[in-house]
């Protein structure tokens, strides 16, 4: 099978022909449809992530596909169509996964919107619901509102009965936050943000993918029993929040690390990924991607994410 691999730690991935055993005991063998693309990844390549694996390894961390074999004491069948999560292999035409980050996807939902959906819908509603416990009628600013995982926290905010504020560079993606259900838009690039954000009256919670500057100010925004939620920092820079503000505020700042709750509450997620099922079974949630590739352009793609000029998800189609 074809690989996208780093071979060595710091090293540029390279596409390879590997052998892939037969699934062991727990795993099943997926035949790879499609694979979305996070700024993890280009953090992996850099050795820079949490959890970037040993070389060499393949890159792609939320996949989709079908089962096409079962190893010993699993229960999925070939054929079966499913969604993983995998943390890494995702950007290969085949790979062995276990049996327990896979999961059924809905009839309805393409390989491309099962590869996209995942991570991004999975780490708004955990932020949103389990961390910020927005309520309705709060007011929720979105700081890169139209990357991949600020589109779904639009969405999601919307669903869960807030007012939300989106940020994003440009007439073009505002446009597209607003198509998402955003109430208000701010160019992420005004002079004043916090000014801005304050005088359409404050914000409630802030869902920070950008961090640096942008962050700063949103948090600033933020009123008395904010919630600040941490999610990435996209802007290559991590945000110097006043801690006196918190304190003073009674602001709560939030980290959240999506793939690590599959060690702290692995509940959590497959409630919350069965919400997000349902959600897009009942036509809430319409998954944004922003551009799809085969796997010989998978470091063109990988390029025009670190460069953010997407919007939505990148996804690699691989086959099928």
């Amino acid at each position: 099978m074809r690989a996208f691999q780093i071979a060595e730690t710091k090293t540029q991935p390279k596409i390879v022909t590997l052998d892939l055993p037969a699934p062991g005991p727990g795993e099943v063998q997926v035949a790879i449809r499609a694979c979305g693309l996070n700024f993890a990844d280009l953090l992996m390549i850099e050795g820079k992530y949490q959890d970037t694996p040993e070389a060499p390894f393949v890159l792609g961390m939320e996949l989709a596909g079908e089962v096409v074999a079962a190893g010993p004491g699993t229960a999925l069948t070939p054929g079966t169509r499913v969604a993983v999560f995998s943390g890494q292999g995702g950007l290969a035409e085949a790979g062995n996964f276990p049996e327990n980050r896979c999961t059924p996807m809905p009839d309805a939902m393409s390989h491309t919107q099962a590869a996209a959906f995942q991570i991004a819908y999975g780490t708004s509603h955990v932020a949103l619901d389990a961390r910020a416990g927005l309520k309705p009628g709060e007011t929720l600013v979105v700081l890169g509102a139209a990357g991949g995982v600020g589109l779904t926290a639009v969405e999601i905010g919307k669903k869960m009965g807030a007012r939300v504020i989106a940020c994003a560079r440009g007439a073009e993606k505002l446009q597209i936050a607003r198509e998402a259900g955003a109430d208000e838009t701010v160019d992420s690039e005004t002079e004043d943000l916090k000014g801005a954000l304050k005088a359409l009256g404050g914000v409630d919670v802030v869902y920070d993918a950008i961090g640096g500057t942008a962050g700063e100010a949103a948090f600033r925004a933020l009123k008395p029993g904010g919630r600040f939620l941490v999610i990435g920092f996209a802007s290559g820079s991590q945000p110097k929040l006043p801690l006196n503000h918190a304190l003073v505020k009674n602001i709560t700042i939030h980290g959240l690390y999506w793939g690590g709750y599959l060690k702290l509450d692995p509940g959590l997620l497959t409630g919350s990924m069965a919400q997000l099922f349902d959600w897009f079974v009942q036509g809430g949630l319409t998954p944004h991607i922003g551009g799809t590739y085969p796997l010989e352009r998978v470091a063109e793609a990988l390029e025009d994410l670190r460069a953010r000029r997407s919007t939505g998800k990148l996804v690699i189609e691989i086959g099928g």
